[in-house]
């Protein structure tokens, strides 16, 4: 039986097809991870986890948003490291590969997370360098390039697995990626939700009770096609394309400018099944129509055009 011409290869990661959920979107439970495989996703990626469990902020954390997508502000909640074998085993038994998303306020903590995950038998670790409301955490971390090459050299020395940085939309995005991949990244995951805000005119005051949040959904696709071009065009490393994917020429589109898969976090928690059934479709499609024996000769196609 010929191979799939959706089946991605990259480090780590053997994928019948390139479809990932975003963190953030898996729970904790059995019932969770199960539910991603019934959906038809190609691997799980875990919530960011940090070395101890965090609750999070008070809700409301999350809204849809009247002119598209969710602003939401979670607060990192997760269970800490002592899950991670938990939850790696649960995603091994059912035969989907697993990166643990890791998160951390310092060189030590990001390693400690990434150890036990790398212990566990997870495939691939997942440094969050990008989350854009959690103090301490995230893109305080990584919108500065000698931060992310110094958190990425840690982690990255210490593992055998494969270690992808996660990056989000930053004026120093390439710099950042270029340090990322210097410091011995395997590759990048661009981007993370973006630094937003709302504000109820009515009671006039900002609805999430952290008053900033990460905006997802289909407003930042542009922008994710807008870094993944730049880093791509600069870099030529493997990305992870994520960023409002809604249908499957927004898939294509992050292949077509250089991502080798794709994460998919706001419309998978909407439609499900029905978004991942609707890319994958459209990508099988759009590969034969371009005439190309495999998905992963249009990526960066866009730059060669």
């Amino acid at each position: 039986m010929p191979e799939s011409i959706l089946r991605v290869r990259i480090p780590g990661l053997d994928l019948v097809h390139p479809v990932m959920n975003a963190s953030g979107i898996l729970g904790y439970e059995p019932e969770h991870i199960d539910r991603m495989y019934r959906w038809g996703l190609s691997a799980i990626v875990t919530k960011t986890i940090t070395p101890t469990p965090r609750r999070g902020y008070e809700a409301p954390i999350i809204i849809e948003l009247p002119s598209g997508g969710f602003l939401n502000a979670v607060g990192l909640a997760n269970p800490g490291k002592e899950r991670i074998p938990d939850i790696v085993s649960a995603c091994r038994r059912i035969g989907l590969p697993v990166v643990v998303s890791v998160g951390g306020t310092s060189e030590n903590e990001f390693l400690d997370v990434a150890s036990i995950a790398e212990e566990s038998g997870a495939n691939a670790v997942e440094l969050n360098l990008s989350c854009p409301h959690t103090k301490g955490y995230g893109m305080d971390i990584g919108s500065d390039p000698s931060n992310v090459r110094s958190v990425v050299k840690s982690v990255a020395q210490s593992l055998k697995i494969p270690v992808y940085a996660k990056l989000g939309l930053s004026d120093n995005v390439v710099k950042s990626s270029e340090k990322a991949l210097e410091a011995g990244a395997t590759g990048l995951t661009l981007i993370n939700t973006v630094k937003a805000m709302y504000v109820d005119v009515h009671s006039l005051k900002p609805v999430l009770t952290n008053v900033m949040g990460g905006l997802s959904g289909p407003p930042i696709h542009p922008i994710a096609v807008r870094v993944v071009y730049e880093v791509y065009r600069e870099l030529k490393p493997v990305i992870i394309g994520v960023g409002g994917i809604y249908d499957w020429r927004s898939a294509a589109e992050l292949i077509a400018v250089g991502a080798s898969a794709l994460q998919i976090g706001s419309m998978l928690a909407l439609k499900g099944k029905e978004i991942v059934a609707e890319v994958l479709r459209g990508l099988e499609r759009w590969v034969r129509e371009k005439g190309a024996k495999n998905i992963s000769e249009l990526v960066g196609a866009a730059l060669r055009s």
